[in-house]
């Protein structure tokens, strides 16, 4: 198996429901959030070019990302679920899943030290 990925970054605010009232989270913020993609295939299926994918083929998520989540309130974007890492890196890749077949995980920080991955099973 191989894999590659991809890193891009956006800057949005966000506030964090079913918090208690004293939770820094549970109060408008902002993050400068940096988004990776992950993309694997076994050896055998790598393109002629021996890509997993063309880096260039992941423009239209960097696109994507700058219209609708960049210097964004993510509450209002993401209506179906709180934007916690963790659920804006699943909301993502349920988004992309069929554009990018060969996606196999997203990582989302918040913060240099922070990290929430999604990773499908199966």
């Amino acid at each position: 198996m191989l894999s590659i990925t991809k890193e891009f970054h956006f800057s949005a605010s966000h506030r964090l429901d079913h918090l208690t009232a004293d939770h820094p989270c549970s109060r408008m913020h902002g993050h400068n959030y940096v988004l990776m993609v992950e993309l694997s295939l076994p050896s055998s299926q790598l393109s002629r070019s021996g890509f997993v994918r063309d880096y260039g083929d992941l423009d239209v998520l960097k696109k994507w990302i700058d219209e609708l989540l960049d210097h964004r309130h993510l509450n209002d974007v993401m209506t179906d679920r709180n934007p916690s890492a963790e659920n804006i890196a699943m909301w993502v890749y349920e988004n992309w899943r069929e554009e990018i077949p060969e996606m196999t995980a997203v990582r989302v920080s918040e913060t240099p030290k922070t990290w929430a991955t999604y990773r499908p099973s199966g």
